[in-house]
Parts: structure tokens; C-alpha cells; sequence
């Protein structure tokens, strides 16, 4: 297992985390068993980095349980997070995290993210309602270690986000297909040159970067040498990059784990060839044939008067054709609905501003027409106010 330094405390964070999202569940109950023979097969291979949540069903319970049969909570850096959204007065905040506590059998939390904090706007809302004092004063007493947060959005959403506070790191997607969308490259770079550590979930977008592949694509991992699977390549793509500090990968199979264990420890930052990086361009090329919009996610078309943040509309749009739809219709909602100010496409009043800078030449005001066609449609509707009813906002 390779190691990499966080920039802000010294901590030597393994470059491979166990991401405990999807441990194998007998109904809706987690198989215990299996999932500890995986967490400690990971913990042997020299993983020591463990990401939760409170939403994830019966995930903290099922990581603390471990931590104390096998008596190693010293050995494991966890990173769980607060459930944001679901706050309305400070003192929600303390009860969220004490039972993340009692769940996890710990008195205190490494790395402590806030959960899908999308925008400034949500973050000056927990502002108000005193997230800061909270935050240090938990900090002050050896409760939170670290404090982040994970972030579906734009490039300039996560950069005005990583300016607002003193973070101490942050949670984004990225991947080959996602370089130019979400945070990406341009935003962990900023992130990085303010030393903020860079953990990366959705490295193979949920495994689609594995098992849902054209047929083009295929053909080029198969031709490629040295012959290495589809994950494999992925992986390799994110380590590649000196900016990233731990790569989330969900893993539920012994051989999985020991899998992206071996690619962890081969991995290193700079490592890939130029032809290497062709055929990355090419896989890319063979996955976005079925695009309907040439957003590069530049942002020259930012900021809109009205707030709709076009490459997020742009990118979930796209993915709607080359993934599968209701796992784009999610990254719409979470991307510009989900939000505090809502950044969606038919927000727009069509006043070109953006068409002025677009270096694509892409006719915006059109596109984000088909975009609220086909994103913002009955079930989106259904799906948008039962989420703002549960989070209130």
C-alpha cells in the first residue's frame, strides 16, 4: 500500500479508502460477517482510511462493531458526515453526531465531512445558525479532528465553497469521464494549492466506468497493453494525479479488495506514459459519441444573472444518454435542485449573456430548453419535492 501525506496535519493517509456504502445486505440488513472478513482483509493490505455516513443504512453500526471485535479503532482513520440538510437549529447538529458517535463505539471522528454541501448559499445558512462556533467547538475538544465536506456541483460552486472557510479537506467525484465536470481538475487544483487534502469518490462512477461500457471503448481496453481491466485503468487515471490524496473505491468481495489493494501499491503520481494518456482520450472519445452537447465544462459562461449553473445542467444532460437516465435524473436533482438557490435549467429567461462567452459557440438558450424537456419532467418533479420536503429547503 502507498501512502500520501495530508498538507494540512502530516496524517500518511493510504492512497486506497474503504468506501462502506455498499457492504452486501441480507434484505436490508448488512451480512456482518462478510463485511468485516472485507474491512479486515483492507485493514491488513495496509488501508486505514474508512468512509461512512449517517445516511448510509446500518454503515456506522456496522463499522463500529468491527472496530471494537477487532479492538483497532487507533489503527483506522473515519470519516463519517453530518447530514446537513436535516439541520434547522444548532442544537440538531449535537444530536446527529452523538449518535454517529454511539453508532461508531468512538469518542471522536478523524474526518468529519458535511454531507452534499452544494453551495455557498447552504453553507452561510449553517453559518447562521452557528456550524462555526459548533465546529470548533468540537475541534477545541478533541471530538473532530478534521473538518470537510463532499460536494456534488459545478467548478465554481466548489471553489467559492473551498474559499469560504478554513477547511481541512474536502469530498468530490472524479474520473476520466468527470475531469471537466463536478469540482473537476481545475477545482482540486485550486483546492491543493491551498493545501486542502483531496478525497475522491465515484472513481468508476458507481462501476459504470466497468460494466456499462460501449462497445468502442471495450475494444480499446482490449487492444491496449499492458491487457488490464477497466477498473484497473480507472484507478490508475485518479493516482495519476499528485492533487489527490485517498481514492474512495466501494468494495464488497475479498478478491476486490485485494484487487485495488495490488493497484494501489503499483499507482503512482505521473506515472502514465503519453500513449497512455492517448488512450485514455480515446476511451473518452468512444463513451462521449453519444453526447448531445460539447460542454467542456470551461465555465466562461459563468456566472448566469439568474443562477443556473449550465455545465452542471449540461453535464447531468449528457449523462443522461451515455449512463443510465435515472442515475443522471439523480445527479440533476443533486447538482442544481437540491440546493438552497436552485440552479436549474428553467431558471433560464434566455438573455444570451451566456452565448457572448461560450468558446464552444454552443447555442445555451436552445440547449437548456431540451434540457428541462428531458430532465425536468413528472418523476423529476415528484422526486424534487419529496427531497426539498424532507431537507426543507
Amino acid at each position: 500500500m502507498q501512502y500520501r501525506t495530508n498538507q494540512k496535519n502530516g496524517d500518511e493517509l493510504s492512497v486506497l479508502g474503504f468506501g462502506c456504502m455498499r457492504f452486501t445486505k441480507n434484505g436490508n440488513t448488512i451480512d456482518q460477517e462478510k463485511a468485516e472478513r472485507e474491512m479486515k482483509k483492507a485493514l491488513d493490505l495496509g488501508v486505514n482510511y474508512f468512509d461512512t455516513a449517517y445516511l448510509y443504512n446500518g454503515s456506522e453500526e456496522c463499522l463500529g462493531k468491527f472496530m471494537e471485535h477487532y479492538d483497532c479503532r487507533d489503527k483506522l482513520k473515519i470519516a463519517t458526515k453530518l447530514p446537513q440538510y436535516y439541520i434547522r437549529k444548532i442544537e440538531d447538529a449535537d444530536r446527529y453526531f452523538d449518535e454517529e458517535l454511539r453508532r461508531l463505539k468512538t469518542d471522536y471522528v478523524d474526518y468529519y465531512l458535511l454531507h452534499m454541501l452544494n453551495d455557498p448559499a447552504s453553507f452561510k445558512r449553517l453559518s447562521d445558525l452557528g456550524i462555526r462556533e459548533w465546529i470548533e467547538n468540537k475541534k477545541t475538544k478533541g471530538q473532530i479532528r478534521n473538518i470537510g465536506f463532499s460536494f456534488h456541483g459545478g467548478t465554481v460552486r466548489f471553489k467559492e465553497l473551498i474559499d469560504s472557510y478554513d477547511w481541512d479537506f474536502a469530498q468530490v467525484q472524479f474520473n476520466y469521464v468527470d475531469e471537466h465536470s463536478q469540482a473537476g481538475i481545475e477545482g482540486i487544483k485550486h483546492a491543493h494549492e491551498k493545501g486542502i487534502p483531496i478525497i475522491i469518490m465515484e472513481p468508476l462512477r458507481g462501476g459504470r466506468l466497468v460494466n456499462n461500457l460501449p462497445g468502442k471503448a471495450v475494444e480499446e481496453f482490449n487492444n491496449m497493453s499492458p491487457l488490464r481491466t477497466p477498473a484497473d485503468w480507472g484507478l490508475r487515471w485518479i493516482w495519476d494525479h499528485k492533487e489527490v490524496n485517498v481514492v474512495l473505491s466501494g468494495m464488497n468481495d475479498v478478491a476486490q479488495v485485494e484487487e485495488n489493494a495490488r493497484i494501489a501499491s503499483e499507482a503512482t503520481a505521473g506515472s502514465l506514459t503519453k500513449d497512455e494518456h492517448a488512450f485514455y482520450k480515446r476511451v473518452l472519445s468512444a463513451i462521449n459519441e453519444s453526447i448531445k452537447v460539447g460542454c467542456t465544462g470551461c465555465g466562461y459562461c459563468q456566472p448566469c444573472p439568474q443562477g443556473v449553473d449550465i455545465p452542471g445542467c449540461f453535464s447531468a444532460y449528457n449523462h443522461s444518454y451515455t449512463d443510465k437516465y435515472m442515475v443522471a435524473l439523480k445527479e440533476y436533482l443533486m447538482c442544481t435542485t437540491l440546493r438552497k438557490d436552485k440552479t436549474n435549467a428553467s431558471r433560464c429567461i434566455e438573455c444570451g449573456k451566456c452565448e457572448q462567452h461560450c468558446p464552444q459557440s454552443i447555442q445555451i438558450r436552445k440547449e437548456l430548453k431540451n434540457v428541462q424537456k428531458r430532465m425536468e419532467n413528472p418523476i423529476y418533479k415528484i422526486a424534487a419535492w419529496g427531497m426539498r420536503l424532507v431537507m426543507k429547503y
